[in-house]
């Protein structure tokens, strides 16, 4: 298992935006397994909703985005750069994420031409399928 201190020497996300706490695997400019330990003292759990506290969709997909661009970055010739969102298609979310889960983030990648590419993206917590999609991403020069 690799930590946060190895994660921030491949992607430029930084607390309280960092969302992956583990690389699990990596097959360097292939894929990636991650988790985010989803804690209750979350800086989104205090609007989001109080009194029932969910992880944003929106933030399950950027906690996969960031496995993905581990994947990607971890390419020598992606070091130094940035994985921007370029679109998200197919996203479904079809379980609620919730503190005290354990989110397991992998994604594939499943095209690349230039600098444009495609990741095929699945979030699950104790096995069953939380979110899942595509996502579509542009390196960029830092």
């Amino acid at each position: 298992m690799l930590g946060k201190e190895e994660i921030e020497k491949v992607i430029p996300q930084r607390d309280p935006f960092l969302m992956i706490d583990e690389i699990e695997e990596c097959e360097i400019g292939k894929s990636a397994v991650a988790y985010k330990n989803v804690k209750e003292t979350e800086w989104y759990f205090k609007g989001h909703f109080p009194g029932n506290p969910i992880m944003p969709g929106v933030l399950i997909a950027e906690s996969l985005a960031q496995t993905g661009a581990f994947a990607i970055l971890s390419l020598e010739e992606n070091r130094g750069k940035n994985a921007l969102f370029g679109g998200i298609d197919k996203m479904k979310f079809k379980k609620v994420v919730v503190p005290g889960d354990k989110l397991r983030l992998e994604v594939k990648i499943i095209k690349q031409k230039g600098p444009i590419g495609v990741g095929e993206a699945v979030a699950t917590v104790d096995g069953k399928v939380a979110a899942k999609g595509e996502l579509t991403f542009a390196l960029i020069d830092t």
